[in-house]
Order: structure tokens, then sequence, then C-alpha cells
């Protein structure tokens, strides 16, 4: 009786399901902690990595602001790295309390002058700059490395990984770019004059300018043919339909990176003249239309040696009782220029008498030039000091009684700046990239230059339409500035610095 008592009791407790709840939470519990503690981990541990990270990302893109090419690059970047270095912070590591300074952690960096193509592949040597002083123009990335931190796991990481003591690592590494581009531009370049087929006596644009080599001169610029070089312009892709409002406008609808130009083939004949030209009151047939468009303004100062009542064309007088700015003497065509200016009292008597009621010449100093004030005046010294003396309006002399005042546009007064004389273009190395000027092809500039038109452009044939495909005159004008440090630091204005993150 007791024995079936009990075997009953048994039976009924093995089947009693009250407080099945306490074991499976007692056995579940441990598990939830586990997964609790694991998410505080991950928390912890995805916020460490997240201000390593933002801190390398940070220290990177400061880095490559200044990688620009410049000599002083390199050193202007490692001076900003000390500073981001002290205002960047991290949590969350060991010994964090309550944050440690990211320079206490260890950062490297290293300078690059490339990257390979895919990110899987890892920094090559090739890509690596060893010597900052001598290669610091060739600097374009930056690689930032934060030293590895601690991090100590509150779930026990040996479950994780190898590590005994329940920590592991934290890193970050960042990879950043610097890139110029320029949008104030007009879709042309102009080959380097100073090239040679002979390296070492070539120079860059910069170089010859920094010299004083470029001060002066008259540049001549005729459209490519099948053997480019100095002397020499041609065409860059561009986003306009019109090349010829791209040019009136000084702007080609689209920006380009400062390494890295297409080039486009086409006929220029027309196109190129009557755009420029706009800038010196002159509206071709195709143009005349937008003589009240402040996009297709004149300059302020558009003396040219020219009746003021010829508005379609260049057809400049033959009396001599009006005057262009001269052009250069013993213009050289091989390397596309004239000699320089050397005494200014003599070489601009003629045009002064003639276009300032027979005053002699003042002393005007060179405002242009990249070292001195004392050299004599370029044409664009000349001009500009026209324009600072109220001397814009003298009358030259009768019966052509021209004005250096704007008389065919017939919109809002042109301001003085933008100066419309001046035009922003690429400057190539025509002779080393001959097999790639005349199609559509990428290559590098050798630089920017800001360019003063001397005079507008005129048809050999003056009887010509504007407009038509007849032979015209080169352009002729004088270099002012150009890009990078060697400049006056004018052009540099006109381009867009970026930093940018590429790993």
């Amino acid at each position: 009786m007791e024995s079936r008592v009990m075997l009953g009791t048994i039976r009924e407790f093995w089947h009693d399901q009250r407080g099945v709840a306490m074991i499976l939470v007692a056995i579940m519990l441990p598990v939830l902690i586990g997964f609790a503690l694991l998410a505080i981990d991950m928390s912890r541990a995805n916020s460490l990595h997240n201000d390593l990270q933002k801190g390398a990302d940070a220290m990177a893109l400061a880095m490559a602001g200044e990688l620009d090419g410049r000599a002083d690059s390199i050193t202007r970047a490692e001076r900003v790295a000390l500073n981001n270095l002290i205002a960047n912070s991290h949590h969350f590591g060991e010994n964090d309390s309550p944050e440690t300074i990211l320079r206490d952690s260890g950062v490297t960096w290293r300078f690059l002058r490339s990257i390979p193509p895919s990110d899987d592949t890892a920094i090559r040597a090739q890509d690596v700059i060893t010597d900052k002083i001598t290669d610091a123009k060739n600097a374009i990335f930056v690689e930032v490395t934060v030293t590895p931190v601690g991090f100590d796991a509150i779930f026990p990481a040996s479950f994780l990984s190898a590590s005994a003591n329940n920590s592991f690592n934290v890193g970050a590494t960042a990879v950043a770019g610097f890139e110029q581009s320029i949008c104030e531009t007009v879709p042309v370049f102009m080959c380097n004059p100073f090239e040679t087929t002979t390296p070492a006596t070539s120079k860059t644009i910069q170089q010859a300018f920094a010299t004083g080599d470029t001060y002066s001169r008259e540049f001549r610029i005729l459209k490519v043919d099948s053997n480019p070089g100095p002397g020499n312009f041609g065409l860059l892709d561009n986003n306009l339909q019109s090349l010829r409002d791209a040019i009136a406008m000084g702007t080609a609808g689209t920006c380009y990176n400062r390494d890295a130009i297409t080039t486009k083939t086409g006929v220029t004949l027309g196109q190129v003249s009557a755009g420029l030209n706009t800038r010196f009151d002159l509206y071709s047939g195709s143009l005349n239309k937008y003589d009240k468009d402040w996009n297709f303004r004149p300059a302020t100062n558009v003396r040219k040696g020219q009746k003021s009542n010829t508005c379609n064309k260049y057809d400049p007088v033959t009396d001599g009782s009006a005057l262009p700015l001269p052009p250069g003497a013993n213009y050289n065509s091989t390397k596309g220029y004239s000699d320089k200016i050397t005494n200014a009292s003599t070489f601009y008597a003629q045009y002064w008498s003639v276009n300032h009621k027979g005053a002699s010449v003042p002393n005007i100093p060179s405002t242009s030039h990249p070292t001195s004030l004392t050299q004599p005046a370029s044409r664009y010294d000349v001009y500009k000091y026209e324009i600072a003396n109220g001397l814009v309006a003298d009358k030259s002399k009768g019966p052509t009684n021209e004005r250096g005042t704007p008389s065919c546009f017939k919109g809002d007064n042109p301001t003085l700046d933008p100066d419309r004389r001046l035009i922003n273009l690429a400057i190539v190395d025509c002779l080393a990239n001959a097999d790639k000027i005349n199609g559509h092809t990428q290559l590098k500039p050798d630089g920017y230059a800001s360019v003063f038109l001397n005079t507008p452009i005129a048809k050999v044939n003056p009887n010509d339409d504007p407009d038509g495909t007849g032979a015209e005159m080169p352009i002729s004008l004088e270099i002012v500035d150009v890009d990078g440090p060697l400049g006056n630091g004018a052009l540099d204005k006109a381009f867009r610095n970026e930093a940018q993150l590429y790993r």
C-alpha cells in the first residue's frame, strides 16, 4: 500500500510542470548574461574603433590638404599632423580614464606618390616617398596608421581568440589624397614656349615665369597642326555646345583636373576669334545678339587702334591715328615669342604719343614682374596704368579719335574685376605629347597660366567674314601669372583644392 502511494507521488511529481520556467531560467541565465556582456563589449569595441578611425581619417584629410605640389608641402602637412594629434582622443581602450589623446597612442604616417588601383592591394614600395625633401613635390597621398590600442573585454575573450587575458587590439588606417581642379578657364591649351627637344634645356612655364623669362614678351599662338610645338594652341574637351561661347564667357562648362586634361579635335577658325574679340567690344554677326548680355561684356579698356563705330570685326586703321599695344621685336617663330622689352620709353613712345595727346611715356612700374618693380613695363602694366590713372577715355589723334572705353556693348557698364582681358588656360608640353595633341586623349599639363590679350584677332584677309573659316592672324598675348608657388598667387585663387579619403 505504501509502495503504491509512493509510486503515485513519484508519478504526480514527474507529470507536474509547475516551476519548469525556473529550470529554464536557471539554464538560460548564464547565456543571457553572456550575450549581454558580449553586446556591451561589441559596443565598446566599436566605439573605440570609431574614435580611432575618425581620428585617422581627420588627420589624413588635414595632411592631404597641404599636399599641393610645393616644395614645403610635406613640412606643412607634418605641422598640421602634430596639431591634429592633440585635438583627437579616444575612449574605451586600456587605461583610458576618461580618455586618451591620440598622440599618446602612437600614430605613424607616410607620404605616397601613388596608390594601387585596387583597394585589395597593399601599398607597394614604389608608392612610398622615402626622401621627404627632394620628392616633396611628388607627394599626392598620405597614409595614417594608428598603433593598435589594447581593449579589455568583459566577456571572456579567450572564447573568441587565443588571448588568455581577455583582451585584444583595435587599430585604424586611412589614406587620403589631394586634388586640384580649375573651373574658371577657357577650353584652350597653349604649347609650352620654353619646351625643347632636350630635357636639360627645357623649362617649365613656372620656372620661366619665376626667372622673369616670360615678362614683357609677346607670345603668338596659332591652332596646332601635324607638328605641334611652341607657338601653337589646341582645344580641350568641354561640356558646352559652343566653343565660341565658352571662350567668350571664360568657362568651359566643366572643371579640369590640375593633372589631367583631355584634348579635343575640331575646327576653330571663326569660333576662337569671335569669342575672344567680345572682350574687345567686338561682336561678329553670330554674337551681335549678345551685345547686352553680361556674360559677353568687354573689358573696361579696349583700346585697339580702330574706329569706334566698327563693332563687328577687328580692322585696325592704317594711317597711324590710333594704335594698339605694340608688337614685340624679333619674333622667333620656332619659339613662339619675341624679345623682351628693354626700354619702355622708346618702345611705347609712338603708342603713348598717338593715344594720349602727344604726351611722353610716364614712369610705369613693372607691377606684374615676379621680383622687380623697376623693369621696363610690360603691355599688361601699361594697360593697368591707363586704367588706374584715368587715361582710358583719352582720344587718339584724328581722324580716328579712338577712346579706350567700350562703345559697342549696350548692357551695364563693365567692371574692373574680373578683368576681361585676362584668360586662364592650360600649358602643355606639346613636343613631348605630340602623339596625343590631335586626338581625344588625356594628358598631364605642364601647368596653367593667366594670359593678357594684347589685341583682338584679325583675319588675314580683312574682307573675310569674322565668323567664317578664312585664315586668321595668331592670338597675341602676354603671360602675367602661373599656378603654383613660383607664380604671383593670383591664378591660384581660381583653383579648387579638394582632399578626399581613398582608403
